[in-house]
């Protein structure tokens, strides 16, 4: 399901903006991403809530999503192999996903990835974790 959306040729990355990690992640995807491969919008963006209302903040705050250009909306670990077909030198490695075993051990790291990346963001990057603390207080 589309929405109003035209069809670009783009996967859109639809991801927590408010997470270190995720916001890095994003950043390092459009350094290696061949061109035009991908459109990034944040979770909580009203962007995101005019063009794919179908995408529940619950869940995109839960497990990155990626739509597809054909209106496939792919979740979590699931996008791993689609995102690396997008990036430069990295292709190859989306066929480690079809291994045997490959999902399984997916789902469980990202899961647990997903559910402690403030945690991890905070030992990757006190000095802006920290910042935000400061700043709450």
């Amino acid at each position: 399901m589309m929405g109003k959306e035209e069809k670009t040729g783009k996967a859109v990355l639809i991801y927590d903006g408010n997470c270190p990690v995720c916001k890095k992640t994003v950043e390092w995807i459009k350094k290696k991403e061949y061109k035009d491969s991908f459109e990034m919008l944040p979770c909580k963006s009203e962007e995101l809530r005019r063009r794919f209302p179908f995408i529940e903040q619950a869940v995109c705050m839960q497990a990155m999503q990626l739509i597809l250009p054909d209106g496939q909306v792919l979740s979590g670990e699931k996008a791993f192999p689609e995102i690396l077909k997008r990036l430069k030198r990295y292709g190859p490695a989306a066929d480690l996903f079809k291994l045997p075993g490959s999902e399984i051990l997916a789902s469980s790291f990202y899961r647990w990835f997903a559910d402690n990346r403030y945690h991890i963001a905070s030992v990757l990057f006190p000095e802006k974790t920290n910042k935000k603390d400061r700043e709450r207080k």
